[in-house]
This record gives C-alpha cells, sequence and structure tokens, in this order.
C-alpha cells in the first residue's frame, strides 16, 4: 500500500479552505463534481490499456500512431459508453470532452481527437436537421472518422484568402471541389494523414459566376471499406513534426472532385436546386465551429496549467535542498521566495485563465 509523503501530509493539513467547496465551485456545482468522478471512474476501468505499454519516447513515429490508434479506438468506446443519445448539446458536449479529451493518455494527442472536437461540432452547428439525421448519428457511433480541413499552405489565419473552391453545377445539382494552385492544398488537419475517410472542407463557394466566399461542405476522401483514396483526392501524412505526431495531421489536394449540392451545410446559407444563393442571416455564422474551438483551447490550456502546477506544487513540497543551519534538516524548496513566486505566480494565473474561459464560454452560448 502507498504511503503519502509526510511533508505532503503536513502541507495539507495546513489548509485553511474547504476543498471539497473549492471544487465544487471549480467543476461549476457539485452535480458536475460528480458528473466528471464519474467520467473518471469509467476511464480507470481499462487503466492498464490506456496507460500501461512502452512510454511514447521509446516508439518510431510508425509505433507512436499504431499505439495512439489503440488507445483510441479504446478512449473512445468509453466516450459513448458515456454519452447519452441525446447528448448533442455544445455544453454538456464541451463537459464531456474536457473530461475525457483532457485526460494525460497520449502526451502526442490523438488521432480521434479533430472526429471529437471539430467534425461533430460543425454538424451540431453548421448543419440542418435533415443533414444531421444523415451524418451525425454515424459521426457519434464511429461509423465515419472525420477531419476538419481549412488551414492551407498558402493560408491559415486570413481564410477570406483560402484558394480551395466548391463550383455549383446547376445542370447536375453538384459542387465540383477543386484545388487550383499548389498553395491551395489543405495542410495540417489532423486525423487526416491516415485515419479520416470524411472531412469538413472550408472552401470558395462559386454559383452562377459569382463568389459567396467560404462554405462548409462534407466531402468522403477515402473509401469506407477499402480506405483508399476516391478519385481525385490527393491525401496522405505532413509527416514527422516537433511534437504531436499522433494526432496523425495530413494534407488534402482536389482534382476537380464532385460532390451532391447537398453536402453543403445548409442550417445558415444554401444553394437551391437552380444555383441560387440563399445567405445566411449573419456571415459570420459560418466562423460559430472555430469560435467554439478557441474556447475549448482556453479551457484546455487552464487543465494542462493546472496539471502542471500540481505537479510542481507537490514536488516543491517534497524536495528538501540544502541546510539553513548545520544539524537542521534540509529546507523544503517550497519555502525559497522564488520558488514560491514561480508557484503561487502560475496558481493565481490558472484561477484567473478559468473564470475568462467561463466567460467566453457564456458569451458563446447565448
Amino acid at each position: 500500500m502507498y504511503k503519502v509523503n509526510e511533508d505532503l501530509v503536513k502541507e495539507r493539513a495546513k489548509c485553511t479552505f474547504n476543498v471539497e467547496e473549492l471544487t465544487f465551485f471549480l467543476d461549476g456545482g457539485k452535480d458536475k463534481t460528480l458528473e466528471r468522478k464519474e467520467r473518471e471512474r469509467v476511464m480507470l476501468t481499462k487503466k492498464e490499456e490506456l496507460f500501461g505499454g512502452t512510454p511514447d519516447e521509446y516508439l518510431s513515429h510508425k509505433e507512436k500512431y499504431e499505439n495512439s490508434i489503440r488507445k483510441a479506438v479504446i478512449l473512445f468506446s468509453l466516450l459513448r459508453k458515456i454519452q447519452q443519445e441525446n447528448n448533442t448539446d455544445l455544453l454538456n458536449y464541451r463537459n464531456l470532452l474536457s473530461g475525457v479529451l483532457g485526460a494525460s493518455i497520449s502526451q502526442d494527442g490523438s488521432p480521434f481527437g479533430l472526429h471529437y472536437i471539430m467534425f461533430m461540432p460543425v454538424f451540431m452547428s453548421q448543419a440542418d436537421e435533415e443533414q444531421q439525421a444523415k451524418w451525425l448519428h454515424r459521426a457519434m457511433n464511429c461509423g465515419i472518422i472525420g477531419s476538419y480541413a481549412q488551414t492551407e499552405l498558402g493560408h491559415g489565419t486570413f481564410i477570406r484568402g483560402l484558394e480551395t473552391t466548391a463550383t455549383y453545377d446547376p445542370a447536375t445539382e453538384e459542387f465540383v471541389l477543386h484545388s487550383p494552385t499548389l498553395t491551395s492544398y489543405k495542410w495540417w488537419p489532423g486525423g487526416l494523414g491516415n485515419t479520416a475517410n470524411y472531412c469538413i472542407v472550408i472552401a470558395q463557394l462559386y454559383s452562377k459566376g459569382e463568389c459567396h466566399g467560404i462554405h462548409s461542405f462534407i466531402v468522403q476522401v477515402r473509401d469506407e471499406d477499402t480506405h483508399m483514396p476516391l478519385p481525385g483526392i490527393k491525401v496522405g501524412e505532413i509527416g514527422v513534426k516537433m511534437g504531436l505526431n499522433a494526432v496523425n495531421n495530413g494534407f488534402l489536394g482536389f482534382e476537380k472532385v464532385w460532390i451532391p449540392r447537398t453536402n453543403i451545410l445548409m442550417k445558415h446559407a444554401k444553394i437551391l436546386k437552380d444555383g441560387t444563393y440563399v445567405k445566411s442571416k449573419n456571415a459570420k455564422l459560418i466562423y460559430g465551429t472555430m469560435v467554439f474551438v478557441r474556447v475549448v483551447i482556453v479551457f484546455d490550456s487552464v487543465n494542462y496549467l493546472a496539471k502542471a502546477i500540481t505537479v510542481a506544487t507537490r514536488y516543491s513540497a517534497v524536495r528538501r535542498q540544502c541546510q539553513q543551519r548545520v544539524g537542521e534538516p534540509e529546507r523544503q524548496i517550497l519555502d525559497y521566495v522564488t520558488q514560491q513566486d514561480k508557484i503561487l505566480s502560475s496558481i493565481a494565473g490558472c484561477y484567473a485563465m478559468k473564470m475568462n474561459a467561463r466567460r467566453l464560454w457564456d458569451t458563446f452560448n447565448v
């Protein structure tokens, strides 16, 4: 049986606030704490499968990907287990993701991450009821695995400058997706390298000779049975990166690929059969998914900082360095002012970022 370090026990005994009350506050209420603990309990039923094995640092690039796929299958099977059939609103979805994806299962990311973080939220916020009925259930059950392709070799943040085109042909009631230049190739989408068989593609919409700006399209990129790229699709992995190699980032190009008219996500804007463009009430609604992801990133930043500072604080309590007087025990490094400055500043930063993340979420979720 494990024994807690005596220095850590003494430091915890000095606590002057109610730990349980603070926990409820940080989680957003007692019910949220109980939900989080239940998610953690479910995940820990697969503790050895998820946390055991050879550390990623000792694996090759190929082995890292294969190991991440193995873990992802287990992890997201648990996700489906705790995901209720009607649990599709963004608030519950964010809570679920923060509990599951926030776990330190892989330091190098997950090839299924974008499927849950971006692919499905796009459907929740951008697809109409008919499209959700067709695609969302399959996505939730991992009947299809998706990615999100926006960034191109030539453009990232400046998305109005994206070069991929989707030109509508009223004669066939289809869009023609095309990558006219090398810089128009999609670059960096997570899971696209070897994992995803579908993708949300952001492209410039053309109809009746007029450009209507960027819109979202669902595109099948690989055969569901053979997993081979479909005709006109150029897709693959971008290779080894400095980190997050298990995310399986990829590239994507189109050589005049035809997709049905109904593959443009039509909750806010649509193309009629004759090519008439029905614009959104607010053109900025197309950016909704990106805003959602940015808010999730703020929550993730808080979680990762909190984990790091928890480790650092505990280590500072148990690590001793140098005697103040001969014959006395060495001092805990937590007692040094310079260490306190680092630790306490980071803890304060966690609380400030947490409050800002909540404010951002409330603003976005109005």
